[in-house]
């Protein structure tokens, strides 16, 4: 069973308003058929704890605007997790993220394209 459309609308979001505050190695996870509480994460990276602060002020303040409310968001100095019952966001600095791995625990699932990611990649790709 694939993620529902209601689901990959509000990724599409937390993307975007991720990248829109500077978030880095966006990956997005499909768990839809790994019978966990959650169907889709998020993977973002930020360079210290405020950035990943304002990313996730970003995300949840983007989703909010779409009637999408987090029902918990929990906090260390360098790994915010949003959960947004179906979508889990994980907001990690580079090192947090390269230490845990969740990338490589999850390797077995099919990745989720992200439009946002996809934009960003063509601006770059017309600079040069």
């Amino acid at each position: 069973m694939a993620p529902r459309e209601s689901t990959l609308s509000h990724l599409q979001v937390a993307a975007s308003a991720a990248i829109e505050k500077l978030g880095k190695d966006l990956l997005a996870i499909d768990l839809s058929e790994q019978m966990v509480l959650s169907e889709v994460f998020l993977l973002v990276s930020g360079q210290n704890e405020r950035q990943i602060d304002a990313i996730a002020d970003e995300i949840e303040r983007q989703l909010a605007l779409v009637g999408e409310k987090a029902a918990r968001r929990e906090r260390s100095e360098s790994w915010i997790l949003l959960d947004f019952e179906d979508l889990l966001v994980h907001v990690q600095t580079e090192e947090v993220r390269r230490y845990y791995m969740l990338d490589r625990l999850w390797n077995d699932c099919p990745t989720i394209p992200l439009d946002a990611v996809a934009q960003m990649e063509r601006e770059m790709n017309r600079k040069l």
